[in-house]
This record gives structure tokens, sequence and C-alpha cells, in this order.
């Protein structure tokens, strides 16, 4: 199965954001294989996962280098993802630097398109959240400006609605 098969399954077993959720899968339709990858400058799939701590009732979140905004883990799609959770989890642990994370179980926490500067025109992005181990010790990538952990009532003073809206969905899945 190709990354963009595992996609629209993904996608069709989604229950949340119908309107967005089938505006990702017209995406796919009009687009094919090409609409999961940065070239497709109609926009394309990306994959992210935040990090959560329950334990600790924190979130770790980057500071993005490029958007100089706290975000979560994540990124493009790369040839070597055979699912969108297996490149949700390579992008948290790449960029966390946390060994050992674990998805959250039942797919995709969130959905959410938004605009990018340049010859990506918006992303659209399926969100996961990624489980950290109690102590886990995070080690900043060179796609960061800064990377720290957050309690869950300090995201919305750092972070804009999409990253509370993650937030807020995987606590309530929790």
């Amino acid at each position: 199965m190709s990354l963009y098969d595992d996609a629209v399954l993904v996608l069709k077993g989604y229950e949340g954001q119908p309107e967005l959720r089938q505006a990702y899968l017209d995406h796919l339709s009009a687009h094919g294989e090409a609409g999961m990858w940065k070239p497709c400058t109609a926009g394309h799939l990306t994959a992210s996962a935040l990090v959560i701590d329950p334990a600790r009732g924190r979130v770790l979140l980057t500071l993005h280098k490029k958007l100089r905004m706290w975000l979560q883990m994540g990124g493009h799609c790369e040839p070597g993802d055979r699912t969108m959770a297996a490149a949700a989890l390579r992008e948290a642990t790449e960029e966390s630097g946390i060994p050992g994370l674990t998805l959250l179980a039942g797919g995709p926490v969130r959905l959410d398109r938004h605009p990018i500067p340049g010859p990506c025109t918006q992303h659209l992005d399926v969100q996961y959240a990624a489980l950290a181990a109690p102590g886990a010790t995070e080690a900043i990538s060179d796609e960061s400006l800064d990377l720290r952990w957050f309690p869950y009532e300090e995201v919305a003073d750092v972070a804009d609605t999409s990253v509370v809206n993650l937030v807020e969905a995987t606590r309530a899945r929790l």
C-alpha cells in the first residue's frame, strides 16, 4: 500500500471535522499521488504530532525556525514513510529528540489546513498525538529555534488557535 492509499483510508476513517475531511479527500482525488508531496503547489498533506506528557500535564512545543511560532512537531511526508501515522511519529521523534514515543490510539486527533508562504501554498495537516514516557528528555533539532515543555494551561499564551485546539482534542481523547 502506498502512502497515498494510506492517507485516503485514514481520512475516510476519520470521523471528525466532516467538511475539512472532505476537502482533504477532494484534494487527493483532484491531484492523485502528487497531492501528497511538497512540489504540489495547490497544497499537500503533512503529518504532525503533539508530544504530550500526560503524567505531568504538559506538551512539548517547538519554536519553528522559519515561521517563528510555537507549534507541534511535524512536516512534510517523505518517500520512505509508509503511513501517515509513521510520518507523524518520524517527525515527532526527529524534532523532539525523544526516542520511544508512541502515538495515542485512535488515529488522527485533528485536521488543520493552513496557508504557507512561498511555493507551498497550503498544508493539509493530519495531526496525531505522541505520548512521551515520564521523565523523557528532549533534544533540540536544527529545525527549531527552541524546544520547551508547556503546562496545558499555558499553551494559549504562546501558541495559535490551531495548537490550542489540538491540545484540547488530545486531552479529550486521553
